[in-house]
């Protein structure tokens, strides 16, 4: 049996991590020491990774980074919480970075948690990089191999042209070209199933290792299971598809493409829901699927 493929965001960051920690501090002559544990006591997540590094100005201290597959509101307190725990393990500062891959709604993410209780206050800054406004040159010239199989959902990365440049790169690198399947992935949003299938490999058996992948399953599963007990009941075939369409047009159109699921729970037809959850995966806009539900 072949070994599985890494394609966990540790094994992204480490492709080329001085390159990954200059482009997300923007601190050109830090030296990248090693990629730490990033497992505490009560938290351990797959998104984490933290990097110690060293800078002449600013000395020792830790790049704690935290991929999003969304922005989650309660980003800011998580991120004051593991900057703080890594702080205490490693008895050093912290540089935090919070990275989203996938634009969710236009309101503005923040880059500071604060509170106050009773005059006490606690503020957390970290640094905030949306993929969705990263330009797809960066990847190339810098380069940053780490972000390559997201080159479909950066800026200007959503025409064929680039995502075949960036599939040409995967597979002239050995350690690169498992990446493939996640490129291939990504590149669902922003151009048809069926020419990614044609150009790229699509292996399922690779995506599933992916924690993207296996958070976007646990958000549908959590959805499904929430509204039979809202509803009081058991999770058939009709609130599957419900579940399936509602996580795939967020993935895909954000809030606009939510907006469909008032009329789309109109719709009871089993037949009638697959057309509507395939189609999801070919349209381009909201508006042509909006008719197609009508």
């Amino acid at each position: 049996m072949s070994k599985p493929a890494d394609i966990s965001t540790k094994r992204l960051i480490s492709l080329a991590p001085d390159n990954w920690v200059k482009w997300v501090t923007q601190i050109p002559d830090v030296i990248v020491g090693e990629i730490l544990n990033s497992e505490f006591q009560w938290v351990s997540r797959e998104s984490d990774v933290l990097i110690r590094v060293e800078n002449p100005q600013y000395g020792k201290f830790l790049v704690v980074n935290e991929l999003q597959l969304r922005y989650k509101p309660e980003m800011p307190r998580r991120m004051r919480a593991y900057a703080a725990l890594a702080e205490e393990k490693y008895n050093l500062p912290t540089y935090p970075v919070l990275i989203n891959i996938l634009k969710g709604t236009n309101t503005e993410i923040p880059t500071t948690y604060t509170s106050n209780v009773a005059g006490l206050r606690a503020t957390q800054d970290y640094r905030v990089i949306n993929l969705w406004e990263v330009d797809v040159n960066t990847v190339f010239e810098t380069p940053l191999p780490s972000l390559i199989p997201f080159v479909p959902i950066l800026k200007g990365g959503e025409n064929e042209i680039v995502i075949r440049e960036a599939l040409q790169i995967l597979r002239q690198d050995e350690q690169l070209n498992q990446l493939e399947t996640v490129l291939a992935f990504f590149a669902t949003f922003v151009i048809e199933s069926t020419l990614v299938q044609e150009i790229m490999r699509w292996d399922m058996t690779v995506l599933r290792e992916s924690p993207w992948y296996q958070e976007i399953l646990r958000e549908g599963e959590a959805r499904g299971e929430a509204r039979g007990e809202a509803r009081g009941e058991a999770r058939g075939r009709r609130e599957e598809l419900y579940s399936g369409i509602e996580l795939a047009l967020e993935i895909k159109f954000g809030t606009p493409g939510l907006d469909l699921m008032p009329i789309i729970y109109q719709i009871t037809d089993l037949q009638r829901l697959k057309v509507i959850q395939q189609a999801i995966k070919t349209l381009n806009t909201v508006e042509e699927l909006q008719r197609l539900c009508d």
